[in-house]
């Protein structure tokens, strides 16, 4: 049965709101939950908000029984020994309850470590060679590695049973492919035009994930009228519509409003399944159980997030065998 859970946008939100979001979730019948990692927001206008994850995510583990997916790059802002430490930790305090996504990264975030940044095919080099890294200090070898990023004689002396699972993020089909070789399981990101996504997943399995489990990330806004679901979206996803490279080669927030200043409230619609309707929102998951997702993780784009909790528990969830009903 898949699984429904809420994420807890960082850049959007500051980081005692989304605890309280996470113990909401909870009640309302969410089973996991997943987490950005921004060091900054995409727009320091309506959002304005970078809360630190990896300190976040060890009080929401303790404050829930959620099973919580984070999202993060390794090998800029983070030494990948650091980020292997930090999830081995959780592990060991709340054995099977983390997964780590690792991404290929943005500038918005990455270029504060004063990265050249490089072309994408560059980026998933660098992954792939801080993913083994990673993976091999889970499974207890010291370390010595010589190659874009450097390691030298590291070990993890405090390592849970069960190493977490490693989600390979992607947006684009040919990344989907790539993931499928290496990556435990696959996210992406589900808007309102369903093909994409059909097509990021079945790539993702031609390339070697057949078989592994699919999550999405569900980008909608929801409130009691289309309208101001519709500006809700608009207030805080606008700078999230640009396509093709662009999102990953930005430096800043204001660089994203800059690019963004002629976007309309009805533009944000292609990123984001904008209703008033908690039917189309239950149907439109229902798409992704279709597509053979195993966990999705809503992300509502508008501030109304503890609204959105008690609503979605009530009449969404019942529908995939969750919720407060």
């Amino acid at each position: 049965m898949v699984r429904i859970g809420y994420h807890n946008s960082h850049e959007q939100f500051a980081p005692a709101r989304l605890l309280s979001c996470a113990r909401i979730a909870q009640e309302a019948g969410f089973t996991c939950a997943s987490a950005s990692d921004h060091f900054h927001p995409w727009s320091t206008v309506e959002q304005g908000q970078s809360g630190f994850v990896w300190s976040w995510l060890g009080a929401a583990m303790e404050a829930t029984q959620l099973d919580f997916r984070s999202v993060s790059c390794p090998g800029w802002r983070y030494h990948p020994a650091i980020l292997a430490q930090a999830g081995a930790t959780l592990s060991t305090m709340y054995p099977e309850r983390l997964w780590m996504t690792l991404g290929s990264g943005q500038l918005l975030n990455e270029g504060i470590a004063g990265v050249n940044w490089p072309a994408k095919d560059e980026r998933n080099a660098h992954l792939k060679e801080c993913v083994d890294v990673i993976r091999a200090l889970w499974s207890g070898e010291t370390v010595t590695h010589r190659g874009r990023i450097v390691v030298e004689e590291a070990k993890l002396y405090t390592r849970p049973e069960t190493p977490p699972l490693i989600i390979g993020a992607a947006v684009s089909e040919a990344t989907a492919r790539w993931c499928g070789s290496w990556a435990d399981a696959l996210i992406t990101v589900g808007s309102a035009d369903r093909e994409p996504v059909r097509r990021v997943i079945e790539a993702f399995r031609e390339g070697g994930g057949e078989g592994k489990p699919v999550c999405i990330q569900a980008k909608i806004a929801w409130d009691e009228t289309h309208d101001a679901a519709r500006d809700g979206a608009f207030r805080e996803w606008r700078t999230n519509i640009l396509c093709g490279d662009v999102p990953w080669e930005i430096r800043t927030p204001q660089q994203f409003e800059d690019a963004t200043e002629h976007v309309r409230p009805d533009d944000v619609a292609g990123a984001v399944l904008i209703s008033d309707s908690l039917e189309e929102h239950a149907e439109r998951l229902n798409d992704f159980v279709e597509m053979g997702a195993a966990e999705i993780y809503v992300h509502n784009v508008a501030s109304n997030q503890e609204a959105f909790l008690e609503a979605f528990g009530a009449d969404v969830l019942p529908h995939f065998g969750q919720g407060s009903r």
